[in-house]
């Protein structure tokens, strides 16, 4: 009786621990998902400044149909959730957004938002 009460122990802590690296593996994923809107939310945020600054006349501190000229607001570059920086050309610009959050190794969190004068265009790199 005493082996069986012995190995129903160990399969229980077997079994306990199982559960609490699967629950850290959820949790860990899941706080990478957030982190991903979140990068995605504030890069379409700065999309919509671009284009904002796309569509205004020059006479009003605009591109004047040229997205030449704009840049990040200063106090938008870096917040709680990562740091943001933009490739500005002529006529699109490429707004990449780094999280704080790794994703494995070294790599962290990266979401690269390409707008155009008519749309937006977002993929994941991490």
């Amino acid at each position: 009786m005493g082996q069986q009460q012995l190995l129903l122990i160990v399969l229980g802590i077997i079994v306990i621990g199982i559960a609490v690296i699967v629950g850290i593996t959820l949790f860990r994923q899941s706080a990478i998902d957030h982190m991903r809107d979140l990068i995605t939310n504030e890069n379409a945020n700065l999309a919509i400044e671009a284009v904002k600054y796309y569509k205004k006349p020059t006479l009003f501190g605009g591109g004047g149909y040229s997205f030449t000229g704009w840049q990040i607001p200063h106090d938008l570059t870096t917040n709680a959730n990562g740091n943001y920086s933009a490739s500005v050309y002529n006529d699109h610009v490429v707004i990449t957004g780094k999280g704080k959050e790794l994703v494995n190794g070294s790599e962290y969190i990266t979401v690269q938002t390409t707008v155009y004068p008519d749309s937006i265009k977002t993929s994941v790199i991490n």
